[in-house]
């Protein structure tokens, strides 16, 4: 991958910085739902980058007006492709609310408002619902005939017939819906830039790694005649829409298999009918090596917005954050991170780590906060598979894999180096941190508790009750219980008190009234207090939404407690805010 100096000191969002570019006509226009940040956090941007670092001529076009097409002819016809993205959110998931109601706030948005400046309509939102699909109609309205390119978190997560809570029903695929041309899943870095490359060279679009192709029964009856490969191995045929449809126990089936392919790296071709198409799966690129990782978030990032609107969130949250690792293996079912991301790990290398905080420190805003090191698992970093990879990719699950080799001297190092830099004052560690490791490295544990945690140390038990945990795919509450008496052993050490702020799902597949009775007495037991919950939502490309669906155990197959009504779900919330929330002001 080559990963030459950007051109531009940044990429257009504006007709008049395309003009003082001096461009005729952009390559490739990327389109996003969020507030156009030029920060490696965001995923936009670092495709935008990394196309440009290429030799692309891309332009921006942010939050577009959704209600007519005017905004897509804000940079003229791309000579290549429209790249189209909801943004870090699935649109759904940022409009609305896991019980259906409209979110009043987005973090990705001007000010965290969601609505521009006028009357709080649908209309008038910043991003619409379901936003690959509008902004694709719009695109198309615009240059009937220029190719349109689906990526991002959304793309990835609806790429199969999926649910949609707030619709509460099943979808064809958004290749399928938005009449696109291809789906990039995944983080695309590969995949984007050889689709590029195609066009460039007037090549077609079939078998690119990491896309989805939709074809009619010709295409497929030329493509793969007696529905095998190019290698004679059959295709994987998933149950199509109208097996789902009428049995939605196939809808589980259809999602394990989905999750079987990703957490492997599947070699094989899935596919997927749906109306008078096929939902074509070509297998997933490979991850970014280390070295790749490193040149990627190399790129001149500005780390600014490209635009008036300077308030947002999203980018005030994490302006001063360095990500250190992809992937997760950890495989909760709840989680799309091995949908999307992947469970591969990478690590960036210290020394890149190093140079981009280096480059932090320069910002005019910074005050001596590094924010977060962080990842899908931040402690996660520096880990490697003893054996190079399997096919099952689940390392935490019901326990630490023993070819797991966590790497906890690495962490450490890095935050000696860190801690050296004299504009540096405090580095924290904000993202996510899996109990089960933090018991495995002691050290690491120390240093985080004494130096690295900001105010209260986060942590996901998610639940206490074994029901709940083995649908969750999560580690057993006896790690919770070791883990809170190691950190009060540290704390003791240290004499500084330590707060454990944990993570709560409540309304979970699987989950009764009576587990939540359970968790409450044992999380009082361990002198917890929970401030963080949430009723879970069924958010596309997860297992947990499929036993939603379905109504079927994960594994066994088995019926189980779906608490689907707003008087269930109501009730399961007001036991948590009964028995911890109650006498707060």
């Amino acid at each position: 991958m080559t990963t030459k100096n950007d051109r531009f000191s940044f990429l257009p969002c504006t007709r008049k910085e395309f003009n003082q570019l001096g461009w005729d006509q952009a390559d490739i226009i990327l389109v996003t739902g969020d507030c156009y940040i030029d920060h490696p956090a965001f995923g936009v941007a670092i495709i935008g980058r990394l196309l440009a670092a290429n030799g692309y001529r891309v332009a921006i076009l942010s939050q577009p007006r959704f209600t007519c097409p005017d905004d897509f002819y804000r940079f003229g016809r791309p000579r290549l492709f429209f790249g189209i993205t909801g943004g870090n959110l699935d649109s759904i998931v940022a409009n609305y609310t896991g019980n259906g109601k409209v979110r009043t706030f987005d973090a990705y948005s001007p000010q965290g408002n969601p609505w521009r400046p006028g009357p709080k309509t649908k209309s008038n939102r910043y991003r619409p619902d379901r936003a690959i699909l509008i902004y694709s109609q719009l695109a198309r309205q615009a240059y009937k005939d220029v190719p349109i390119v689906l990526g991002g978190i959304e793309a990835s997560l609806r790429r199969f017939v999926h649910y949609d809570y707030k619709q509460d029903k099943l979808r064809d695929s958004c290749l399928t819906d938005a009449k696109a041309d291809l789906v990039l899943y995944g983080m695309a870095e590969r995949s984007v830039l050889e689709t590029a490359d195609r066009l460039a060279g007037d090549e077609g679009l079939f078998g690119i790694t990491g896309s989805c192709l939709r074809l009619s029964d010709n295409q497929m009856k030329k493509n793969f005649p007696e529905m095998v490969d190019g290698l004679g191995k059959p295709l994987i045929i998933l149950p199509c829409r109208q097996e789902i449809d009428e049995d939605n126990t196939r809808f589980l089936a259809a999602e394990k298999e989905i999750d079987r392919l990703s957490r492997g790296y599947s070699n094989r071709i899935a596919a997927q009918k749906q109306k008078s198409h096929w939902l074509i799966q070509f297998p997933p690129a490979e991850p970014l090596s280390t070295e790749e990782m490193d040149a990627v978030y190399a790129l001149s990032f500005s780390r600014t917005i490209r635009s008036a609107q300077t308030d947002v969130p999203a980018y005030t949250m994490i302006r001063h954050s360095v990500t250190i690792v992809r992937g997760c293996p950890g495989n909760c079912s709840f989680c799309a991170i091995s949908r999307h991301q992947g469970p591969r790990l990478t690590s960036r290398s210290i020394d890149s780590i190093v140079g981009e905080v280096r480059r932090v420190t320069q910002m005019n805003d910074f005050s001596g906060t590094i924010s977060d090191l962080g990842g899908p698992t931040a402690n996660l970093f520096g880990a490697e598979c003893a054996i190079g990879s399997c096919k099952r990719h689940d390392c935490l699950y019901p326990g630490i894999c023993k070819h797991l080799q966590i790497d906890e001297q690495k962490f450490i190092t890095l935050l000696d180096i860190l801690g050296s830099i004299n504009s540096v004052k405090h580095c924290f560690i904000s993202s996510g941190l899996r109990m089960e490791l933090l018991l495995k490295t002691p050290k690491f544990l120390r240093r985080l508790i004494q130096s690295h945690t900001p105010g209260s140390l986060k942590i996901a038990p998610e639940h206490t009750e074994t029901d709940v945990l083995t649908l969750m795919h999560k580690e057993p509450y006896d790690q919770l219980v070791k883990l809170v008496k190691q950190c009060q052993r540290v704390g003791k050490a240290l004499r500084k008190k330590v707060i454990l702020n944990p993570y709560i799902i409540l309304s979970h597949p699987g989950c009764e009234d009576s587990h939540n009775q359970r968790m409450i007495t044992r999380l009082k037991k361990l002198g917890l207090q929970v401030r963080q919950f949430q009723d879970f939502t069924a958010t596309p490309g997860t297992l947990s939404t499929a036993m939603f669906v379905s109504g079927l155990h994960r594994d066994s197959g088995e019926k189980i407690n779906i608490p689907k009504g707003q008087a269930q779900r109501r009730k399961q919330r007001k036991l948590i805010e009964k028995a911890f929330l109650s006498g707060r002001k």
